[in-house]
């Protein structure tokens, strides 16, 4: 049977790698991800890592995992089930096989199954011999030993040899999946060029896996995924962390500005301040602070010069910031803070992904404290979510926190390139060298925002800092109405960018048996539950909410139109919380989890039905 006849099309597929922390599954996961990606699948990630930098070998808490789910129809998840499982050993199988559909495939490298590694995962005996895998069908391949097999004369050690097996993996799915090695070899070809053995020893792994998938038995199909109908334009594969400085920087060069970013590293934000230091010759100035307040100090007087300011951590570092947050307000500086969520308290889960900040964002600081609070939904749109919190901060001269969390940080998904031309304006209100005395707290009439001033500038000299100022002139006041009108002005400040944020849009009739309500990263899940409820003929209507402070002018009629809105978040309720008190009238309903792991698609398709 020739190989074009074994192959059988499908619809999608979840793929799932899974193995030591040193055995690049992460790797193995993002190239066949970018392979798939360039031949137009829709596709999305969920790259899945220990917190441990050095986690013991062979324990189930040293498993890193990759999930991606690709497909010729939109796809939203990185899929709930695995119908393929990818096993470096027996730990990566022991903390897997759950993710694992019944009649999925499982590849197990049965050179790591030794009764050391099979003990130390907690089986009592080996799994691919005692009836633990009958519900699914099992691969057996000498993955270890076939590749050492395959780098045979090639003049590098056993270590580094092995350090090829992930390879060999990659190679077996791509027989499988109908894909092509070229790109993975160009990759070996760019990442290696100062070590010709390298390039060589990965790519002889690679076509070992593909060709001894091509040849075993028990592999008796491969699958072709057509390509997603797309609109026309110039993609690529991105993730959150990559989207949202992406973002950022696109706001700068719209505004004709640099970009200054303030960071100090932490998971999951730091890829944020890699990718943004590579742009240098753009413009971008980063800084690596000594710690989490001299970051957001610095990006305060990067807008204080007149420029970009920007600073990103997770919740840890985010409490941190939280006294130069309220200066920002304060002195009424376009300062934007990146949020990228994590499970927590303290330093929590840092690997995992959780929603448990927002009612920091809200009111995490001290005294009265508004800021602008937005969430990005995917990972391809923290580009915009960027580009719009960098533009209410400018455009409303206060601090705007925007929220991301692990799991957008670290997915990825497609992504076309926007123009420059079709990005938003950005308008600043920058303070009139004309002469007149500059009063830095004169406000425009409609929106309460005060002028912009860049210091430096002649007849532009003004005060600002973290003392209560004066209505108009800055100067430090200790009046006690001056103060409660100051007060009330930050606020209604922050509360009139509703009429500058679109209103909350609803997916469904409109009038629904059930409104099913998310925020930030669980859009997928929830989109997609929606959408197979009604085509099971269930009336779900679904609002997604990406401003969160100001909510859209329509919230509170949105909600109390409908018997039952069911608010479901990674969480213990904190958006229900906050919906119910500024809108009583309204019946909410919560669904949550904190696992710091997402929600899948069939957990919440059970509590709409649940609640219907």
């Amino acid at each position: 049977m020739s190989t074009q006849e074994k192959v059988q099309e499908l619809e999608k597929v979840v793929i799932r790698f899974a193995g030591d922390s040193g055995d690049g599954m992460q790797l193995t996961g993002s190239q066949f991800t970018f392979t798939s990606a360039l031949l137009g699948n829709d596709l999305a990630t969920f790259p899945d890592f220990p917190a441990e930098i050095r986690a013991p070998l062979g324990t189930v808490e040293g498993v890193s995992g990759f999930q991606v789910q690709i497909g010729k129809i939109d796809i939203f998840t990185p899929g709930d089930a695995a119908d393929v499982l990818v096993a470096m050993n027996p730990a990566a199988l022991k903390s897997n096989l759950h993710h694992v559909r019944a009649g999925g495939n499982i590849i197990v490298d049965t050179d790591a199954f030794v009764e050391k590694n099979i003990t130390k995962a907690g089986f009592e005996a080996d799994p691919t011999e005692d009836g633990t895998l009958d519900d699914y069908n099992l691969i057996k391949a000498p993955i270890s030993s076939m590749t050492k097999t395959a780098l045979e004369g090639l003049p590098i050690d056993n270590k580094v040899a092995m350090r090829s097996k992930n390879m060999f993996a990659l190679g077996m799915m791509y027989w499988l999946f109908d894909r092509t090695p070229e790109q993975t070899e160009k990759f070996f070809e760019a990442k290696f060029k100062k070590n010709p053995d390298l390039i060589e020893a990965n790519k002889r792994a690679l076509h070992a896996g593909f060709n001894y998938a091509e040849n075993v038995e028990a592999l008796p199909s491969a699958y072709k995924i057509p390509p997603a109908e797309i609109n026309p334009g110039k993609y690529r594969h991105i993730s959150g962390n990559v989207a949202t400085a992406w973002g950022a920087m696109a706001a700068a060069e719209k505004l004709g500005k640099k970009l200054f970013y303030g960071s100090y590293p932490i998971t999951p934000a730091s890829d944020i301040l890699h990718e943004l230091s590579k742009y240098k010759n753009l413009g971008v100035i980063t800084l690596q602070a000594e710690d989490e307040i001299a970051a957001v100090c610095s990006a305060i007087g990067a807008s204080y010069a007149g420029e970009v300011g920007l600073t990103a951590s997770a919740g840890p570092g985010i409490a941190l910031k939280g006294e130069a947050i309220g200066l920002a307000g304060m002195a009424e500086l376009p300062l934007v803070v990146i949020d990228v969520q994590r499970g927590g308290p303290s330093t929590g889960l840092p690997t995992k992904t959780e929603q448990a900040d927002l009612m920091m964002a809200l009111y995490g600081r001290n005294s009265e404290n508004p800021c602008i609070v937005l969430a990005a939904s995917t990972p391809s749109n923290c580009f915009e979510y960027a580009y719009q919190a960098v533009k209410l901060a400018i455009e409303h001269m206060t601090p705007v926190i925007l929220l991301t969390d692990g799991y957008l940080a670290n997915g990825s998904e497609p992504w076309k390139f926007p123009q420059m031309a079709d990005l938003p304006d950005i308008k600043p209100r920058m303070a009139p060298a004309d002469g007149q005395p500059y009063l830095p707290y004169q406000r425009d009439a409609e929106d309460l925002v005060r002028t912009w001033a860049v210091p430096g500038t002649p007849g532009l000299e003004h005060r600002i800092g973290g003392l209560e100022k004066q209505d108009k002139t800055g100067n430090v006041s200790y009046d006690p109405e001056n103060h409660e009108q100051m007060t009330h002005v930050r606020q209604q400040k922050v509360d009139r960018v509703a009429n500058h944020i679109p209103e909350q849009e609803v997916s469904g009739s409109g009038d629904g048996d059930i409104l099913l309500v998310g925020w930030g990263g669980t859009y997928g899940a929830l989109h997609t539950a929606s959408t197979e409820l009604r085509v099971e003929g269930q009336n779900v209507d679904f609002a997604h909410f990406n401003y969160l402070s100001p909510l859209p002018r329509n919230t509170e009629e949105l909600l109390t139109k409908y018997e039952k809105v069911l608010v479901c978040e990674l969480n213990m309720g904190q958006l229900a919380t906050y919906l119910r008190s500024s809108f009583p009238k309204a019946n909410i309903l919560q669904y949550n989890k904190i696992q710091g792991q997402p929600f899948t698609v069939k957990e919440i398709k059970e509590q709409v039905t649940k609640n219907l």
